[in-house]
């Protein structure tokens, strides 16, 4: 997803990993916000090949592509990641797996049972475990282990360096049962999402220390209780081993081992053709090769029509013949040189193309969503109006096909922030925003003052609060509002918006009252600031380059100060889901790397308006001619930032489009390409950016989860700001309100009924801006079965495995 800084609220498997990762449904209409039933939209199933276990062969090994080794094995670490999650999951025990719609449920490996027996006084939850149940190394998994991570986690005792505790801190004690294969949680006050606790869960050795949680399960896993055991982990190699578990009480594995080796996105294509991965993450581009590769099977291994040098016209191939064997011997030289380095890429992609004919595409659409985020903290977009101009001038319609389209996966832009189509739950509340309309975002940036004349204007003698001043810009929101909410509820909602105009109404005035009291010292050293940041994203994507879409701003004009001040700022440790999103988050990302849609090619001087051109190529024609709205003599202009990585291409292309629905309504965009380790960290975490693309997984728990992304930053004690993981620093007390009320409902339809109004509220904020969900496409060996594009569902890796004997073996095993 990833990705990022962590907050203390939970991010767990929720959505399949953010960072470190990369369907199908009608097009409907966007629905309206009413509180009246949930959309009828199907999730996309998965595509995993599914065979019965007795069709799958026993023994041999695959091996399963990951981006990098684990950086921890503790999956509660701020710096776990999506290969943790992944391989944790053949490890240890997942009380409540993820099924295929998105629900959690019981796993019987590991329960027989597990209830709310008691509301009142407490709530009181009794699990029931399997009795064959017991650690790797024969000791029974019981209430110790439960107790020993409820201490480690509930955020009490610090010397326990975890990045989460949400759930654990309302639990006031743990017991034992009528036995000991019963454990008895009591609750301090009622908790709904109990069911994503103790998942994973870790064997009393690990969470009982602070050492051991610490440091000792970083590299290392002495106790599991999987289908497999860890058997090695080799730096050098890049590899991490899992061998079966002899003493595993369920279905015995199928595979007698499995291998996760780290392998970058690029490489993966030569993965899979010289046998050193079987199952991988891939992009567009290495989907298409295996469906080229597919098609030409009768061609006695020659690709058609795609590859080096078919591009080549016959009449280009007659002339460089004719150059080889010429009497100019220089020239001849050159000649034969290039035709024999384009003979070696032809014989070498063959080959490679020979050997994907091994392998089948799976796709689905990844637990996760892309998201357009609005940076409220300052600048323009601190105005609702501005924000909410800047989300009615997209198409999501359009960017969703531009990413799944291309892929033949069902386009169809994401309703909500909570939840995904296909889950329990999920409804299309963009109803509290509305559709894309030009004339309308047109409108609200007039209400905001940005006008055509604006920027040739002298700066007026306002205070910098003034433009905050959202009369107009509130009253849309509380209509947009009034049509999430029941009746019942319209008394309530209007009581709580004025509550909440009044408390905004008396801190913007007193900001604009400090505003007005800073010296221009201070103005000049924040500017001073802003540009020297400036100067570190341009030094670090130098080669390639930044312009301003509608603006004429030359190298070496004053810098624009950025958004947000990473000194300024606490980003509390991230969520098991979104630290990994820092690392993974640009591959996965939706739109990211090998599982984004469509890959596009920077373009060059003369494209198309958003666009990324190379230093020293010449600016847009100035803004005046482009239309760009203005106030107080400045521009209307957006940093926009982008990871420039090679895995990055489809989100630019996504960015370059968004520029150009901006563009339409008078807005500029300054966009920076910025590299892929910093994206997250330096530039979406300090808030140093106007827009940007980014992606949340999804989760069975959105009261729990969600949380921290959308709550209402606070300021701390030495005036900085507490975020958790809310990026986009747009809140509002009456959805922290929502949230909570939801984690204490037990009732789960009155739960949902708040969560969908949290959604519409969070729609009408306009902070985030879902587009799409992201695509999923694996590739795998066409003899491996129950693996592949899993969509919501965790994986049973037991279950893995060639289909038959005569095929078992992966193609590195069949070379030895």
């Amino acid at each position: 997803m990833s990705h990022v800084g962590v907050p203390r609220g939970t991010v767990r498997k929720r959505r399949s990993l953010a960072l470190l990762t990369t369907g199908v449904l009608t097009i409907p209409v966007l629905a309206g916000c009413s509180s009246g039933g949930e959309d009828t939209a199907r999730g996309v199933p998965q595509d995993i090949a599914p065979a019965a276990r007795e069709t799958v062969a026993d023994g041999s090994t695959a091996t399963w592509a990951v981006d990098a080794l684990p950086a921890t094995f503790n999956a509660f670490q701020a710096d776990a990641d999506s290969a943790t999650t992944r391989i944790t999951g053949a490890l240890l025990p997942t009380l409540f797996p993820m099924d295929r719609t998105g629900q959690p449920k019981l796993n019987p490996d590991y329960l027989e049972s597990a209830k709310v027996i008691e509301r009142e006084p407490r709530q009181v939850v009794l699990y029931k475990l399997n009795q064959q149940a017991v650690w790797s190394d024969g000791r029974e998994i019981g209430a110790p282990d439960f107790v020993a991570q409820w201490r480690a986690l509930r955020g009490k005792d610090s010397a326990f360096w975890t990045a989460r505790n949400s759930g654990y801190e309302r639990i006031e004690k743990i017991e034992r049962g009528a036995d000991d294969l019963q454990v008895r949680v009591t609750f301090s006050k009622p908790y709904a999402d109990w069911r994503s606790l103790f998942s994973p869960l870790y064997p009393k050795e690990i969470t009982g220390s602070p050492d051991a949680f610490n440091d000792g399960a970083r590299t290392t896993l002495k106790t599991t209780a999987g289908p497999f055991v860890l058997k090695s982990m080799s730096k050098s190699k890049g590899t991490v081993t899992l061998a079966r578990n002899p003493r595993w009480w369920g279905d015995k594995a199928k595979l007698d081992t499995l291998v996760f080796r780290a392998v970058a996105a690029k490489d993966r294509t030569r993965a899979l053709t010289d046998g050193t991965v079987d199952i991988a993450d891939i992009d567009a581009a290495g989907a298409d090769r295996i469906t080229l590769a597919r098609r030409d099977r009768g061609s006695n291994g020659q690709p058609l029509n795609h590859g080096p040098g078919s591009e080549i016209t016959p009449a280009q191939a007659l002339r460089s013949w004719a150059q080889a064997h010429g009497s100019d011997e220089d020239a001849a030289e050159i000649a034969q040189a290039a035709r024999e380095k384009n003979r070696k890429a032809v014989v070498a992609y063959a080959t490679e193309q020979k050997a994907l004919r091994d392998f089948a595409v799976r796709k689905s659409l990844e637990p996760a969503y892309t998201q357009l985020a609005l940076n409220g903290e300052s600048g323009p977009l601190a105005d609702d109006r501005v924000r909410r101009a800047v989300a009615r001038a997209l198409d999501r319609q359009e960017l969703a096909q531009a990413v799944l389209g291309p892929l033949g996966l069902p386009a169809k832009p994401l309703g909500s922030h909570l939840a995904l189509a296909g889950q329990p739950g999920y409804k299309d509340g963009s109803g509290a925003l509305g559709e894309q309309n030009t004339k309308e975002a047109q409108a609200l940036l007039a209400d905001a003052g940005w006008t055509r004349g604006g920027a040739a204007e002298p700066p007026k003698d306002t205070k910098a609060g003034s433009e905050a001043e959202k009369k107009g810009g509130k009253d849309d929101e509380a209509e947009a509002e009034k049509k999430t909410a029941g009746e019942a509820e319209e008394d309530k909602d209007a009581t709580s918006e004025k509550t909440e105009k009044t408390e905004k109404t008396e801190k913007d005035g007193k900001k604009a009252e400090e505003d007005s009291a800073e010296d221009s010292a201070a103005e000049r050293k924040k500017a001073d600031q802003a540009a020297d940041r400036n100067s570190e994203d341009s030094a670090a994507s130098r080669d390639e380059g930044l312009y301003i879409v509608g603006d004429d701003n030359k190298p070496g004009a004053p810098a624009r100060a950025t958004v947000g001040s990473a000194s300024a700022v606490h980003v509390l440790a991230p969520a098991r889901t979104a630290a990994a999103q820092g690392n993974v988050l640009l591959r996965q990302a939706g739109v990211l790397g090998e599982n984004g849609a469509v890959a596009a090619t920077d373009k060059q001087a003369g494209g198309a308006a958003g666009a990324y051109a190379p230093v020293g190529t010449a600016a847009p024609a100035p803004a005046a001619a482009k239309g760009q709205l203005g106030k107080d003599g400045k521009t209307l202009t957006l940093r926009f930032v982008l990871p420039s990585g090679p895995g990055s291409q489809s989100l630019r292309s996504v960015g370059d489009k968004i520029a150009v629905m901006l563009e339409k309504i008078g807005v500029g965009t300054e966009i920076t390409k910025v590299p892929d380790e910093s994206y997250f960290k330096d530039h979406i975490a300090s808030g140093a950016y106007d827009l940007a693309l980014y992606s949340w997984p999804a989760t069975a728990y959105p009261a729990t989860d969600g949380r921290p992304i959308y709550a209402k930053p606070e300021p701390a004690t030495d005036g900085s700001l507490l975020v958790e993981q809310n990026y986009t620093r747009v809140g509002t007390d009456h959805i922290d309100q929502l949230f909570d009320k939801a984690a204490g409902e037990l009732d789960e339809k009155a739960a949902r009924e708040l969560m969908k109004q949290a959604d519409a509220r969070i729609w009408a904020a306009a902070g985030s801006i879902p587009l799409f969900q992201r695509p999923q496409l694996v590739a795998v060996d066409k003899k491996l079965a129950n693996v592949g594009a899993f969509g919501f569902a965790a994986p049973r890796y037991q279950d893995i495995g060639f289909k038959n004997r005569q095929a078992a073996g992966s193609p590195a095993d069949r070379k030895k």
